[in-house]
């Protein structure tokens, strides 16, 4: 063996040495990076995250740029419909309605709430696609949109419950595709993060997938105005804590982004 070939192998041992007598330092920042170990349960993920029997839709719809009063105006007319349904007008109800101000352009945002979870989905479904005066309206979107999407999500048990606002506001709906098999230590994490985030009420809804795109988190949050939300932002990295949180959570996270959203005129929520 070289003299060079030894003093390099001497070098990487020490390297190693001192790296194994930092890295037990509790407080040592690759602690925060690491996802910590989920333990099997026999329990799904959904009951354990969720407690309440009620099942969301989240439309996402990209309508024409030539379009957007007339499938506005579509939208609301179905609105209407589902409304004038006796038998849908108690469990299936629009809780928001937006467009997008920032990020995907000529986009638009519905959710739902079935109470009844997903039997009252089927019966929704199987009312609706039989009245006449609904498939017009499904066909006629059809001809104003470029593509629909559609998710049903559940509601993190740790989020506040969903009020609606008045007023003038915007909303900011910020979306995570997680690593499949995270959703549970994702949750441990958000359940202690979100008591940072409720001092300004900004709070408005958080949900994950069930049928659609598996492993999505929807975070969606209410602010007066973008400079409330610069600094209500702000103020969550001075209360200590939230920076563990945001280490912790970072780590699980494929592919997020968010996108600045405008309640339409009929949306329950403004």
């Amino acid at each position: 063996m070289s003299c060079n070939h030894f003093r390099y192998i001497q070098g990487v041992s020490k390297n190693i040495r001192a790296f194994s007598t930092t890295s037990t330092n509790k407080d040592a920042w690759l602690s925060k990076i690491f996802v910590r170990k989920i333990e099997p349960t026999k329990e799904s993920h959904s009951r354990m995250l969720s407690d309440k029997e009620i099942v969301y839709s989240l439309q996402t719809h990209n309508f024409r740029p030539d379009s957007k009063k007339e499938y506005l105006t579509n939208v609301k007319n179905t609105l209407d419909l589902v409304k004038s349904q006796e038998s849908l007008s108690e469990a299936v109800e629009l809780v928001g309605s937006w467009t997008v101000n920032v990020g995907d352009q000529d986009q638009a945002l519905h959710l739902w709430s079935f109470k009844g979870g997903f039997e009252k989905i089927d019966s929704a479904n199987t009312i609706l696609s039989s009245n006449k005066d609904y498939t017009k309206l499904w066909d006629e979107q059809g001809k104003l949109v470029r593509s629909r999407h559609l998710q049903y999500l559940l509601a993190f048990s740790y989020w506040p419950q969903i009020k609606l606002r008045g007023g003038n506001n915007i909303y900011e709906i910020r979306s995570y595709a997680l690593k499949p098999g995270t959703m549970i230590e994702w949750g441990n994490n958000w359940a202690r993060a979100i008591n940072h985030r409720q001092n300004n009420n900004e709070a408005f809804a958080g949900f994950f997938s069930q049928i659609g795109r598996l492993y999505n988190v929807h975070h969606i949050w209410s602010y007066e105005n973008l400079q409330a939300r610069r600094e209500t932002r702000e103020s969550a990295w001075r209360n200590p804590g939230w920076d563990e949180c945001v280490a912790y959570t970072v780590p699980l996270i494929r592919e997020m982004h968010c996108r600045i959203l405008e309640p339409t005129q009929f949306s329950p929520t403004q």
